[in-house]
């Protein structure tokens, strides 16, 4: 797998995208064969953000080395307190947390896993800048963990073919749980993120597409001003995959 630095390839359809529904931000993919980076907006790609809920993925990693659940379908409780959103209300696995996002259940997670494990993880697989700070659930809410797309895009590539520094199979069980469709020939992985949900902060969508034996990792970031732009992150990364041809127009997000 080539992930070299080359020569950054703006999309006019990735832009054009971003003009029509007036949303600031970037949208980057990796040919994981060519190491190829194309996309919209390349200094903003460079920038680091808090990664919110697209950090559920190294979490499940570092959680699972570290013993935390022995697999993605352990229950965890949720800690019975009120939630932003009534679904989080229940005690669940990590398989059904990262379906519908839930922050309680990762929280828990990461206190099981604990500061100085949890940071080892993070170091390990070199994540954005590296810096979880001091509060185990609450840095990649919050900070001090930030990573910009570029980041993200090359971190999911070392995923998808598992060449991460981590057990084969935590990496598969990991890919597993944000896999949000398939068919013939191909797969679509992904995960959605908004820091300082639901008032206006980052938006983000992340993950790969696997199609007739080719990988390409992506990420968008965006700027969200309120509720309404949360099914925004999704529609217009498919949009733009779509306009690369990289996944079918006609595949709508559930």
């Amino acid at each position: 797998m080539r992930l070299s630095a080359a020569e950054w390839v703006e999309s006019a359809a990735a832009a054009k995208a971003f003009e029509r529904e007036e949303v600031s931000g970037t949208f980057v993919v990796l040919d994981v064969g060519s190491g190829q980076l194309s996309g919209h907006d390349e200094k903003r790609a460079k920038t680091r953000y808090v990664p919110a809920s697209t950090y559920k993925i190294p979490n499940t990693l570092i959680g699972l080395q570290a013993g935390s659940v022995k697999s993605v379908d352990e229950v965890l409780p949720y800690g019975g307190k009120p939630q932003s959103f009534e679904a989080w209300e229940h005690d669940m696995s990590l398989r059904d947390a990262i379906k519908i996002s839930c922050v309680p259940i990762y929280q828990e997670l990461a206190r099981r896993t604990g500061l100085e494990v949890m940071q080892a993880g993070v170091t390990k697989l070199g994540y954005g800048n590296g810096d979880i700070g001091t509060k185990v659930d609450r840095f990649w809410l919050d900070g001090p963990l930030k990573i910009s797309a570029v980041e993200q895009v090359r971190f999911l590539a070392r995923l998808a073919a598992g060449e991460l520094p981590f057990p084969p199979g935590l990496q598969q069980a990991t890919r597993d749980i944000v896999k949000l469709e398939s068919g013939e020939g191909w797969a679509l992985f992904g995960k959605s993120g908004w820091e300082n949900a639901p008032d206006p902060g980052i938006g983000w969508w992340v993950g790969w597409v696997e199609n007739r034996g080719k990988v390409h990792a992506f990420a968008l970031n965006m700027d969200m001003n309120g509720a309404g732009d949360a099914a925004k992150r999704e529609a217009l990364g498919r949009e733009i995959l779509a306009a690369m041809g990289l996944l079918e127009a006609s595949r709508e997000p559930s």
